[in-house]
């Protein structure tokens, strides 16, 4: 969590939302990705799924089993959505996103029926450190 935490403040240093991810197999950081819709012009280049992305090209698959991913922020509907089709086994978030949050926040996919793969979850790794800087952005910001 603490490589995510240095591609949030990666992200944050190019004016993005400060949110960043990484995926692990086998004690092995395999894929990294930091918020880039802005600089790349694309509202789908989040962390989660630019290392996703990322991951799928390292292991030769779109299936991204026996992974664990590691996020500043509880990934949205659509981060989620991408982690479940790419059966990722575990996923661990730093601070819940009350607003947008997919996983046990605004909506809850994490145990949705409709999905075909369940994604075990856990909350709060560093989550003091991630909240202060995602809401120092944003104070900024306003």
């Amino acid at each position: 969590m603490r490589h995510a935490f240095r591609l949030a403040q990666r992200a944050e240093g190019m004016g993005e939302v400060p949110v960043g991810a990484v995926i692990v197999k086998d004690g092995v950081c395999i894929a990294e990705g930091w918020n880039r819709p802005i600089a790349s012009h694309d509202p789908s280049a989040h962390a989660e799924m630019l290392a996703i992305r990322e991951a799928g090209k390292e292991l030769k698959n779109y299936r991204l089993i026996g992974t664990t991913l590691y996020v500043t922020l509880e990934p949205c509907v659509m981060c989620m959505g991408a982690i479940v089709h790419a059966r990722i086994d575990r996923l661990v978030f730093a601070a819940k996103d009350p607003k947008r949050g997919a996983v046990c926040s605004a909506i809850n996919l994490s145990e949705s029926p409709i999905l075909n793969h369940r994604v075990a979850w856990r909350c709060g790794v560093l989550k003091d450190e991630c909240s202060e800087m995602l809401k120092d952005f944003f104070r900024a910001r306003r």
